[in-house]
């Protein structure tokens, strides 16, 4: 090892990342006494969880499901400039008839496995999983009421 004195700036911090020097003489913190070093909870720290992976896939789902929604409702609305009734008579239909099978089948995989998943604490009064900022974590389902609140039939 050469003498420090000769060493340059860079070379010394090179030498010095070498050296452990985190926790030299320090008690260990509260937290790292506590974790549990385990191989399940290495590889649980790099997975994301299945109820974030859930939520993305709604949203995503949820997008674009409005996409195609809105193409369908200005292709149909352009369809029937003249003549309004008919457009809102069809749009009816059409929101009735629209599908949400898989957006519905993944709020209702969420409404029954987040509260465990997430480790949502239950409420004692309540006797009900505590509400997440006031609200619940539920999601309602999607259907034709959701397409004529969000794509109205009359009156646009």
């Amino acid at each position: 090892m050469p003498d420090p004195d000769q060493q340059s700036p860079v070379e010394r911090r090179v030498e010095r990342s070498f050296e452990d020097t985190v926790g030299l003489g320090k008690p260990l913190s509260r937290r790292a006494r506590q974790t549990r070093k385990s191989v399940e909870a290495y590889l649980k720290a790099g997975v994301l969880p299945r109820y974030m992976e859930r939520l993305r896939e709604i949203e995503r789902e949820t997008d674009d499901q409005k996409q195609r929604l809105e193409r369908s409702y200005r292709a149909l609305k352009e369809e029937h400039a003249g003549d309004p009734a008919a457009f809102a008579r069809l749009w009816r239909a059409r929101a009735r008839a629209w599908r949400f099978d898989k957006l519905n089948e993944l709020i209702e995989e969420h409404n029954e496995w987040y509260p465990v998943e997430s480790q949502l604490p239950m409420d004692p009064r309540t006797r009900d999983y505590q509400r997440i900022r006031g609200r619940s974590y539920r999601r309602e389902p999607f259907g034709a009421e959701w397409v004529l609140s969000n794509f109205p039939a009359e009156g646009s």
